[in-house]
């Protein structure tokens, strides 16, 4: 390729830029009379179930050589700014920065947000109910290697609250330390399930090493900023917001290690919440003490044809060895045949609550 064909490619893309930056500010000024419309008529910025429909016809529109991940990914940001010009959506997450809920919470929401990072599950949970500024959460709620996440559950029998969305973020654990001697670690600080993730490559590697559980990954990583001979396992974008060296990366017993995270915030409008067509119900619900009253209670999921995609036993805090149980199944609340079984199982069942209907996430593969 000579000097003079390069010149001329380069301004194609110069000038298809120009076209790009055109067409991105015409759409942010649309965006800002959306959201003069919405406060005028009391509704909230961030739609979870619209932004499933953007992602949607992207797909349709798509005729080129991009994939629909770099597209979804190239509009994360269009929207994430959007909203941000709007108004802007804070986030309150599993903190400190660069934890694991704060990458889910910028994969799912964009760069264009106010984060708020709190010490605990429960504090997120209470920041949001509290509903100051606007303020979402999101919470991890299952992995795949180390199974659901006790304290979300137990904060979702009790919180107004609803599921509005969910996120699924393939977790890349890192060996991360200001030392570069993996020889002298001593000690190694984690959050409970990363160490049990990783359990198998700390023992392989690091013998005899002490296992400190802590808060959250990237607690850990602020903390060994001052340990010479600790490490901890946390992200790489933890290494780089508080300058520590890598020592390993993927160090997860399980490559295709996932954890699905959910994002809380107040129940949908009747403008909100919408069907998307690929949506997803989650519920709460408790059986009489009585046998066969699971599976009555189940029979209704078959009868209108809806397919369950989970269901988990947890134990009442106040009558032992009777449990509830939260169970997920594909639909949304405003069809019809999802409100008839709806309305059987609460016939089948001593208690009911509706945690959210809302778009399903993107799966890992």
């Amino acid at each position: 390729m000579n000097a003079e064909t390069l010149e001329g490619l380069r301004e194609k893309i110069a000038q298809a830029d120009r076209e790009i930056v055109c067409l991105l500010n015409e759409r942010a000024a649309v965006s800002v009379e959306i959201g003069k419309a919405k406060r005028e008529a009391g509704r909230e910025v961030y739609d979870p179930a619209r932004e499933s429909m953007v992602y949607r016809h992207l797909e349709e529109f798509n005729d080129g050589i991009l994939s629909e991940a770099a597209l979804r990914g190239i509009f994360r940001e269009i929207l994430s700014a959007s909203r941000f010009l709007q108004t802007p959506t804070a986030v309150a997450f599993l903190g400190p920065e660069a934890s694991f809920s704060h990458q889910a919470a910028l994969a799912h929401f964009g760069g264009g947000i106010v984060a708020l990072p709190k010490a605990a599950i429960p504090q997120v949970f209470d920041d949001v109910e509290k509903g100051q500024n606007g303020e979402w959460g999101i919470v991890p709620v299952e992995n795949s290697a180390e199974g659901s996440v006790k304290t979300t559950l137990d904060r979702l029998i009790s919180t107004p609250l609803a599921i509005r969305a969910e996120v699924y973020l393939r977790v890349r654990h890192c060996l991360l330390a200001k030392c570069d001697d993996p020889d002298a670690i001593r000690k190694v600080y984690s959050h409970p399930q990363a160490l049990a993730q990783c359990q198998g490559w700390l023992r392989t590697h690091l013998p005899g090493v002490s296992l400190v559980e802590v808060e959250s990954t990237a607690g850990a990583a602020r903390r060994v900023r001052e340990e010479t001979r600790a490490a901890a396992v946390a992200s790489i974008l933890a290494a780089d917001t508080y300058g520590l060296n890598v020592l390993a990366e993927g160090i997860e017993d399980n490559p295709a290690n996932t954890t699905r995270f959910l994002v809380i915030g107040p129940h949908a409008d009747e403008k909100g919440g919408g069907i998307t067509g690929r949506d997803k119900t989650s519920i709460l619900f408790g059986t009489p003490h009585v046998p066969g009253a699971l599976q009555r209670a189940l029979a209704p999921f078959a009868d209108a044809g809806l397919n369950l995609l989970r269901i988990e036993s947890f134990p009442m805090r106040d009558r032992m060895w009777e449990y509830l149980f939260f169970a997920d199944f594909a639909g949304h609340i405003a069809e019809e045949k999802t409100q008839e079984c709806l309305r059987e199982l609460r016939n089948r069942t001593a208690s009911l609550k509706v945690l959210g209907s809302y778009p399903r996430g993107e799966e890992l593969p």
